[in-house]
């Protein structure tokens, strides 16, 4: 479910956007909503200015990859043993874990 997630440092353009943003985080639920996003980024070049001014989404929206963020081994070896491995995940108690089986949703 989260293999080939964009490292780091990766700038994008969403669909329908104008201005490049920053991926900043993976796997990312925004205070206040029970939904758990792909990402999360800041405006290009500016930066985090403030939490209002950050993004949350998913791989679906981006457009276009300009620049693929900085790998190496330990970013190679993240995505191997956490990020390839990730089941289903749920929010609970306002915390990203994995999904519990034989449970209803309650996010």
């Amino acid at each position: 479910m989260y293999k080939d997630m964009l490292p780091i440092g990766s700038v994008v353009l969403l669909k329908g956007g104008d201005k490049r943003i920053m991926i900043c985080g993976r796997i990312q639920a925004k205070d206040g909503e029970n939904a758990i996003y792909d990402y999360s980024a800041c405006y290009y070049p500016e930066g985090i200015i403030d939490a209002p001014s950050m993004f949350f989404f998913n791989r679906d929206a981006i457009e276009t990859v300009y620049f693929m963020g900085f790998q190496d081994k330990e970013e190679m070896d993240f995505r191997h043993n956490v990020l390839d491995t990730l089941g289903e995940l749920e929010i609970r108690n306002g915390q990203i874990l994995p999904k519990e089986k034989g449970t209803e949703d309650d996010i």
